[in-house]
Parts: structure tokens; sequence; C-alpha cells
């Protein structure tokens, strides 16, 4: 048994030894099940894209009678995680700048005795910070395969963070040199595969992201939600749900509340999340609704309740938010890339704008403002256009991905054997 602290055993694990069966009867020895390992400096119940995909991914894998180890930054109330097989948590490392978000110790040591106690079938590594690099290292040395995922534009956030904005030049190279020792990266869009291929990124495939229009539907809206708002049925609202930070573009969101709230001085704004920039904002915008984090069946009835989306954002990689939007029957507004990218025929069930054009953005958002027939159109169409999405679909081709690994590795083990 692993001296590893932290680890938090499944029933298998915890059960009561019986007697043995009679030598002359024979008994047929179940299969074992496939352990998959997650690393992740981020998890529920941390709100984000990241914890968001990967819980999706775990739930279908245990539900699919696959073992699920868990490692990850210990987090700051020592509980472990729900559904998980095994867990290995590693010391925590606050991120300068980034307030809520952890890096893991890259603690090759606990790893090697963990993985060496309880080896995984396939390594799937979510984050490329130290613990992930760490992971990197000791699953290459015990010839584990692995996949790996890109989750995160560094790129981009390099541009707001002390930390990052000084590794900037490095940040592109490290990034592909880390990928590319992974038999494959996934990423959520076939414009990003096509972007990382272009840099030099080998065996690039398409994960998608998933959606449940049961969960999110225009049939939450609640008119009881709206009067809290003062938005009578006429009033248009505006919503935005994300992180109110600098990577997330909310200069340009408050500057197009701004102009939204001058052409229509009726008009009401929510913003849901929170963040370093969320104080600043209030100030800004009094006439604004702060909700902060909402989760579960609150934030369905938000977005239910509300009109018109805005998504400023120009760090995604995917932004599951959009089609939450989009599902929940909203009209969105949103860079011509990512997920609205992929999803969205401009001026049929969304508007888009070409990318890095500020004041199209506050343009098409103003425009739309005008016309409430066709917010309620492209409203609708947006719901038909992603209904179709489903997290075990999603689920399924990850498991294909995670086969795919396992035979590649073992053709390599006979190859070196000599088999």
């Amino acid at each position: 048994m692993s001296p590893c602290n932290n680890i938090e055993r499944s029933q298998e694990h915890r059960a009561v030894v019986m007697d043995k069966p009679p030598s002359s009867v024979a008994v047929e020895q179940p299969a074992p099940r496939t352990r998959i390992a997650f690393v992740s400096e981020t998890w529920l119940p941390e709100i984000n894209g990241v914890t968001h995909t990967l819980h999706h991914l775990a739930r279908h894998l245990i539900e699919r009678d696959f073992r699920v180890q868990l490692i990850r930054p210990r987090p700051k109330d020592h509980t472990t995680a729900a559904m998980m097989s095994e867990e290995l948590q590693v010391r925590a490392i606050p991120i300068p700048d980034y307030d809520g978000v952890s890096m893991g110790m890259p603690a090759v040591r606990q790893l090697r005795q963990f993985w060496t106690t309880s080896p995984p079938d396939v390594v799937y590594i979510a984050t490329e910070g130290p613990l992930g690099m760490a992971a990197l290292h000791v699953a290459r040395r015990l010839n584990l395969p692995i996949i790996s995922g890109y989750h995160t534009n560094f790129d981009q956030y390099s541009r707001y963070y002390i930390l990052l904005q000084i590794l900037r030049p490095l940040v592109r190279p490290f990034l592909r040199h880390f990928h590319n020792r992974t038999l494959m990266t996934l990423v959520p869009t076939s414009g990003q595969a096509h972007t990382l291929t272009s840099q030099g990124y080998d065996n690039v495939r398409v994960l998608g992201r998933g959606l449940d229009c049961r969960q999110f539907t225009p049939d939450k809206r609640s008119p009881a939600l709206r009067r809290e708002w003062h938005a009578p049925a006429e009033t248009p609202v505006i919503l935005h749900v994300g992180r109110l930070a600098a990577e997330k573009n909310v200069e340009l969101l408050e500057r197009t509340l701004n102009a939204l709230r001058q052409r229509h001085p009726a008009l009401c704004a929510v913003l849901v999340g929170d963040g370093p920039l969320r104080a600043q904002l209030e100030e800004r915008l009094p006439w604004v609704n702060f909700a902060g984090f909402q989760r579960g069946e609150a934030l369905t009835r938000y977005y239910a309740s509300a009109d018109m989306f805005l998504f400023p954002s120009l760090s995604e990689t995917f932004g599951n938010v959009v089609t939450e939007a989009m599902a929940s029957g909203l009209a969105v507004v949103a860079f011509d890339y990512a997920a609205a990218g992929e999803l969205i025929s401009d001026g049929h069930d969304g508007r888009l704008v070409p990318l890095r054009d500020p004041n199209a953005f506050i343009a098409t958002a103003t425009a739309l403002s005008d016309d409430k027939a066709l917010v309620k159109s492209l409203g609708a169409a947006a719901r038909e256009r992603v209904r179709a999405l489903a997290w075990p679909s999603i689920g399924d081709a990850f498991i294909e991905y995670l086969s795919q690994a396992q035979e590649v590795t073992g053709a390599r083990r006979a190859r070196i054997s000599g088999i």
C-alpha cells in the first residue's frame, strides 16, 4: 500500500478479504477495470472551463465503469474529490496576480511512488504547470501512455499577468515542446487544431464540448428574477457570464454596456461572475446588477431570464458559456473564433464580430439591441443550433482517444521487447 497521504481509496480498496473458494471450483476472475489518471492544477469547486470539462469527462468515464485517479494541488479545505477511486494531492503554490487558483508542486517523487503502486493505463494531463510537467516526466519514465489537453490560451493570458509577461517569449515554444512529448493533444475546435498544427504541434485531435439542453433551456425564464432586476417584460436584459478579469476583455464589456445604456436608458444589464476587476466595474457601472458566482439551477434561471448575451473575451480555447447562452435562447454577440466561430452563423443564430475589432463589437451589440424581433429570432435559432450537443457523445470520443493511446504504447512496448 502506498504511504502517500491524501489518497481516497475506493470501496474495492477497503473491501474485506473473503475466504478462498475450494480449489476444485474454477472461478472466473473479472477483467481489471481500466484506470485513467487525470492531472490538473484546478478542480471543482473552482469555477472555470477546465474544471467544467474535466468533471463531465470524469463522470462519463465512471458511468462507463472506468476507474479514475485524480492528481491535483491540495485544496484549502483539504477535502477529497467526489467520484474518484484514488486521489493524490500535492502542495499548492499560489499563482501571483491570479486569486483563487493555485499551481501544484512538481512532486516527482510522490508521483513515481503513487504510480508505481497504482499504475494508470492512460494519463491525461489537463494543465501545463509544474504539476503537469512533473506528471509528464514521471509518466514517460514509467512508459505510460500520455494524452494532453490544450485547455488554456496561456499565450493570450501572458498579456495581463506579471509572471507570464516575464516568461512570454518562452511560453509558445514551451507549450509546443510540452504537448509534443505526449501521444496526442486534444483541443475543443477545428480552428484551434488548425492554429496549433500551423505552429508545429504534432498529432492534434479535436475533442468538442458537450451541453445539457435539459438544464439550459428558455423554460427556466423567471419573471420573479426579472422583477429583482427591475426589468419588465418589455425591457431588454443584457447578460454576461464569466470571470471579471483583464484577460476576459472586460474593458470592452464596460464600453459596450455604456454604449447600450446611452442608446436605451431603461436597459438592464446583469454580470454573473467574480474576479479582481469586479470592484472597479461596480464603481464604474452602478446601474448594473452584479450577481457574483451562480451555480446549478440559479445559473440556468439567470441565462433564461435575459435576452442578449455579450461575450467580448479573446482568450478562450472554447467558451462553454457561449453554448449555455445559446441553449437558453439568447442572442449572442461574440468575436468570430472558439465556440462562437464554430457554432454561430452570423445573422442566423447569433452575431459574429471580426477578431480584435472592438468598435465593431460595440456597433454590432447596439444595432442588435434596437431590433427586438431579431433578438428573439436569433435566440430561437441558437437554441436549435446547439440542441444536438451532448456530453455522452463527447465522453465516448474521449474514450476512443484513450484506447488509441493504449494501442500505440502497447505496440511500442512490443517492438522494444522484440515480440
